[in-house]
């Protein structure tokens, strides 16, 4: 029989998660009306940690929480309702993905120097990969690093939309050191501190994002940036050289997969919005929430949602087994990110004349998770690869089946 039995464990943590973010985080955002950010953000932290609440997929013997993929993805599934949920952790994006990678790749150098402040929560570090003139295609990077003598390497290049760049202390830098090598093996990645005299932030690019006046402390700007004669040590290479590209697209994987988890708590915290408001309103004498037209926008919420949420759960476990699970991530990033987007549309619809205001969180969401349908891969970029593999599988196999999720069988 198939099992959905969370483990109690994990249901427990996803409990304590959830109690968190509702008794202390969505709490502590009023306070932001009246105390600085820093100290709001400094007590929350306090009693996460008090808690056990740190780190939640860093392994137990780095001072994490030591959550397989499940557990992560079911308290991820939490923190997004609060916009101080993640921070409070120290599990926000994109720190947290570098973060695994320097677990994974770094040296015993790297981890003591570079690491250990962002476990403490001490520093903050940003990932410089897309460039204007690639885009989408991160093979296409033009920004170089030359091996100057054994112990320094020179880059220079430009880099765009690095999210986080004005709040880091640190960049993850990905570079051409091999322009002859096979295309996926041409690149490399350099972990480089900041503020450093070679990496210049041009500016932080204005988006059609409704932002609060604490969005440059909770995730800062998507930043252009100028890289000139920019001297990083030998040392500070992750991984080996040519291993960039790959470090990356599993960098990336993750943060695909923590967009989605956000997306379906804050899709969770808009429908809960909108199931209040028409159930607290009339009419034309009638109470909105008996209406038919209500009930069907509703229930499409709620069935995007489910879906939404067993995609996730089917990922976590095919990452807990250890297995391929590249064409699901595809195909769930885009549904999450459709879906995230039409929960909030029709939560601003059911609210009226209010959800198109700024008095509700619902327009500035509206306009923030419009991203989600590029960052990370645009969605035709992660269609062209999900419908490659739909003709692999027919090619290989007579059937589509392995393509569409027919592997559960």
């Amino acid at each position: 029989m198939l099992d959905f039995e969370v483990p109690t464990e994990a249901k427990a943590i996803r409990e304590k998660v959830r109690k968190f973010v509702h008794d202390e985080c969505m709490p502590a955002e009023k306070e932001l009306d009246s105390r600085p950010f820093d100290d709001v953000l400094a007590n929350l932290r306090k009693k996460a940690r008090a808690q056990g609440l740190w780190n939640p997929f860093v392994p137990k013997e780095y001072g994490g929480m030591g959550l397989g993929p499940l557990a992560n993805a079911l308290v991820q599934m939490e923190l997004g309702e609060s916009m101080l949920g993640a921070l409070s952790m120290n599990t926000q994006g994109p720190d947290d993905a570098s973060i695994m990678t320097i677990l994974a790749h770094g040296t015993e150098y790297q981890k003591e120097k570079f690491l250990k402040p962002l476990l403490n929560g001490e520093k903050r570090i940003c990932f410089s990969m897309t460039e204007k003139a690639s885009g989408a295609d991160a093979t296409g990077m033009q920004t170089r690093a030359v091996k100057d003598g054994n112990e320094n390497y020179i880059l220079n290049g430009e880099k765009w939309f690095s999210s986080s760049a004005s709040v880091a202390d640190m960049a993850l830098v990905m570079a051409m050191t091999d322009p002859d090598a096979p295309r996926h093996k041409r690149y490399s990645t350099f972990i480089v501190e900041l503020p450093n005299p070679g990496y210049n932030i041009k500016r932080n690019i204005k988006n059609m994002a409704i932002e609060g006046p604490y969005a440059d402390h909770i995730h800062g700007g998507h930043s252009e940036i100028e890289i000139k004669d920019m001297k990083v040590p030998a040392d500070n290479l992750l991984g080996g050289e040519g291993n960039g590209f790959n470090m990356g697209q599993h960098r990336l994987a993750y943060g695909r997969l923590r967009h989605g988890m956000h997306n379906i708590a804050k899709a969770q915290r808009a429908l809960d919005m909108a199931t209040a408001r028409v159930t607290n309103r009339s009419t034309f004498g009638q109470p909105l929430a008996d209406r038919q037209a209500v009930q069907f926008m509703l229930a499409e919420c709620a069935s995007q949602l489910y879906i939404g949420r067993l995609m996730l759960l089917h990922i976590a476990y095919k990452a807990e087994k250890g297995l391929d699970f590249r064409q699901e991530n595809s195909i769930a990033k885009v549904f999450l990110a459709h879906m995230v987007h039409h929960v909030i549309d029709t939560a601003i619809q059911l609210h009226g004349a209010l959800g198109f205001s700024q008095d509700t969180p619902l327009a500035a969401w509206y306009t923030q998770v419009r991203s989600q349908r590029l960052v990370d891969g645009p969605d035709e970029v992660h269609k062209w690869k999900v419908g490659r593999n739909v003709i692999k599988a027919f090619r290989e196999h007579g059937t589509t089946a392995l393509a569409a999720g027919g592997d559960l069988l």
